[in-house]
């Protein structure tokens, strides 16, 4: 079976432009999964039916797998077998029917419009570091940027006269996003006032935010940064680089944007997944009925 899915990865690689992380992702579920199809004596993927894979991921919970891994490993198979389909490798997929395991969603961490102020003011603009610190936390409240799409930003990317910047999110896939007059200012501060004090001319290539050795931030590196500010304001919340992304896209349509320009903006495929903000909203405006009505 190991010749399928070789090709199959190749394919993943070639023609979807995955990272090596995806494809190191996908590599490992199926590989999994076909080990344990021959643990259990099949020796053709034509064998395998509907009972083969409910009792794969009866074996994977009763390991103690979570709900999301298990979706991922579902995912992972169905997208296998459409590939074999489609090369007629196998005449019918038996994921194809089942059902996705269901994941819970718990809602995320989101900071109100006076903490992200608190956090946003806390670096000091009288240093080089404070300067470049300032212009990242900005960026990613003005644009609801991953991390990885922070890291990778480049000046070349920076479109300030059109208050637009261009990001490669996953699979990556170019968008534009609008940033505001702030956040701009802010990078402009940190270009003539401290990127060039931290450039290392070949080691800082054309990347934007640069680390105290003037090379590319390390997703740990921009981590240390926020947690640095945040234990300054003493706000008690859980918070991480995603939160400033999970805050723009709330208080985006906490002050009546549309769901499709959110989806736009933060770069989802499926606008399912945006949805879960508009959840977010809801408990917000119940914890504003709770707080100011007289029979809250």
């Amino acid at each position: 079976m190991n010749p399928f899915l070789k090709e199959y990865l190749a394919l993943l690689k070639v023609e979807k432009n995955l990272t090596k992380n995806t494809i190191s992702s996908y590599r490992n579920d199926l590989e999994t999964f076909l080990n344990y199809i021959e643990d259990i004596g099949l020796r053709d993927l034509s064998e395998i039916n509907s009972d083969h894979i409910s009792s794969f991921f009866k074996l994977l919970k009763n390991l103690g797998l979570n709900e999301r891994s298990s979706a991922r490993y579902f995912s992972s198979i169905r997208g296998f077998f459409k590939y074999l389909i489609k090369n007629e490798y196998v005449e019918s997929s038996p994921i194809e029917k089942m059902k996705a395991p269901k994941i819970s969603r718990k809602l995320p961490s989101v900071l109100s419009i006076d903490e992200i102020n608190l956090i946003l003011n806390s670096p000091s603009t009288e240093d080089k570091y404070g300067i470049r610190d300032k212009a990242i936390l900005e960026v990613f409240y003005a644009c609801g940027l991953r991390v990885s799409e922070l890291i990778n930003l480049k000046i070349v990317d920076l479109f300030l006269k059109e208050n637009l910047i261009k990001v490669f999110g996953k699979g990556r896939k170019e968008r534009l996003i609008p940033i505001g007059s702030t956040a701009i200012a802010c990078i402009e501060n940190y270009l003539t006032q401290s990127r060039p004090f931290l450039k290392k001319n070949l080691q800082s290539e054309n990347y934007l935010f640069l680390s105290n050795r003037g090379k590319k931030f390390s997703r740990m590196g921009v981590w240390k940064i926020v947690k640095r500010y945040v234990e300054q304001t003493n706000i008690k919340k859980e918070i991480h680089p995603h939160t400033f992304r999970h805050s723009f896209a709330t208080h985006l349509i906490e002050g009546g944007a549309d769901l499709r320009s959110v989806q736009e903006m933060l770069g989802h495929s499926d606008i399912s997944t945006t949805q879960i903000y508009t959840h977010i909203d809801r408990d917000y405006i119940k914890k504003v009925h709770k707080m100011y009505h007289p029979r809250g």
